[in-house]
C-alpha cells in the first residue's frame, strides 16, 4: 500500500471541496472494498475523504417509494422491517452478501461501487484492461469459469460482483448523486456501463460525484419477490449465477407483470426484459419459467474454460 493522506469531513459541501482539491482522491465510508484494492496496489488514491459523519442515512417510506441513505450499513438495511416486508429481494440479496462482519461495516453506496472480483483484475502481474487500459484481458483465453457471459466485449469479460445491485436493477431503483455542479437522480438500470472499448469506465459517476441515497419503487407485487444465488461455498462467496425476481400473479394464475435481473453472469447487473416479456401474460408454471430463462440467456456467449 502506498502512502496516502486522510481527512474526515462533517458536511456534504466540505466533502465535495476536499475531493475536488486533489486529483485521484476517493471517498471512504466502510472501506471494506477500497482498502483491499489499496493493499493490493490496484488503486492508490493520494487522499481518502471520510464521509461517515454526513447525513446520508435513514430508511423511510414515501409515496410509493422506499428511500435508503447511502451510508446505511448493509446489515441494518437487510434487517429493517420495511425492507423485509415490502421488497424482500433486497433483504435477501444483502443477507447473502459477504460475511456478517463485512455487512456490519459496508455501506449501501459502497456496495454498488465495488469493483469486479476477476482474478486477473486483482493480480497486478497479469494484463487487465480495467486496471491498466490497453494492456489486454487475461481472462479471455485464460481461466474464465467465474467470468461473464452477458454484456462482454473483446476488451473485458469480468463479472460484476454486487448482489444488492442485481436486486436494485430488477426492481427499477434510482440512485441519488450530489456534486459541485448540483444534484441528480440516475435510474439504476442506466447507472453501469458495459465494457465495450473502455472497460475502466464502469458507471455514470464523474470524478467527485457522491452517492447520497437510493429510491426504490414499491409496487404491491414487490412483496412477492426473491433473490436466488448459486455459489461454490454456502457462505462468503460471490455468485456463479443469481437472479432477482418479482412477480405480479393474477387470480387466474397468470403473470400480470414481472421484474427480472441476473447476477454473476453479466459484466453489469443484468436486466432481463426478454424474460419479463416471456413471463407476462403466461401461466406461472415451471415450463414458462424455463422459457423465460432461455429468453434471458439467448445472447449469452461463453469463452470455453
Amino acid at each position: 500500500m502506498e502512502d496516502f493522506r486522510y481527512t474526515a469531513v462533517e458536511s456534504p459541501s466540505a466533502a465535495l471541496t476536499a475531493i475536488g482539491a486533489t486529483d485521484g482522491a476517493r471517498f471512504i465510508a466502510g472501506g471494506t472494498s477500497l482498502l483491499d484494492l489499496m493493499k493490493g496496489a490496484i488503486e492508490s488514491p493520494p487522499l481518502l475523504v471520510d464521509i461517515n459523519a454526513l447525513p446520508f442515512r435513514g430508511i423511510e417510506e414515501g409515496e410509493g417509494t422506499l428511500r435508503i441513505g447511502a451510508l446505511e450499513r448493509m446489515s441494518d438495511v437487510a434487517s429493517h422491517p420495511l425492507v423485509r416486508e415490502r421488497v424482500p429481494m433486497i433483504a435477501i440479496a444483502l443477507r447473502q452478501s459477504a460475511s456478517p462482519q463485512l455487512r456490519n461495516m459496508a455501506t449501501m453506496g459502497g456496495n454498488v461501487l465495488q469493483r469486479t472480483r476477476c482474478p486477473y483484475f486483482r493480480d497486478t502481474a497479469t494484463p487487465c484492461n480495467k486496471r491498466d487500459p490497453g494492456s489486454g484481458c487475461g481472462a479471455i483465453g485464460g481461466e474464465n469459469r467465474r467470468q461473464a457471459i452477458l454484456g462482454t466485449s473483446e476488451r473485458c469479460i469480468a463479472a460484476h460482483a454486487s448482489d444488492l445491485a442485481v436486486a436494485l436493477t430488477a426492481i427499477g431503483a434510482s440512485v441519488f448523486v450530489t456534486a459541485r455542479s448540483g444534484n441528480r437522480e440516475i435510474p439504476f438500470r442506466e447507472f453501469y456501463r458495459l465494457p465495450g472499448e473502455t472497460p475502466h469506465v464502469e458507471n455514470a459517476l464523474a470524478a467527485g460525484d457522491l452517492i447520497t441515497g437510493f429510491s426504490i419503487p414499491l409496487p404491491t407485487f414487490a412483496r412477492r419477490s426473491t433473490y436466488v444465488k448459486v455459489r461454490d461455498r454456502a457462505q462468503y462467496d460471490f455468485a456463479l449465477a443469481s437472479a432477482a425476481v418479482a412477480l405480479d400473479i393474477g387470480p387466474d394464475g397468470r403473470v400480470r407483470e414481472a421484474r427480472v435481473a441476473l447476477g454473476g453472469v453479466g459484466t453489469i447487473p443484468w436486466h432481463a426484459p426478454e424474460a419479463e416479456r416471456t413471463l407476462t401474460g403466461a401461466p406461472a408454471t415451471r415450463e414458462h419459467f424455463e422459457r423465460a430463462a432461455e429468453a434471458a440467456l439467448h445472447v449469452a456467449r461463453g469463452f470455453g474454460k
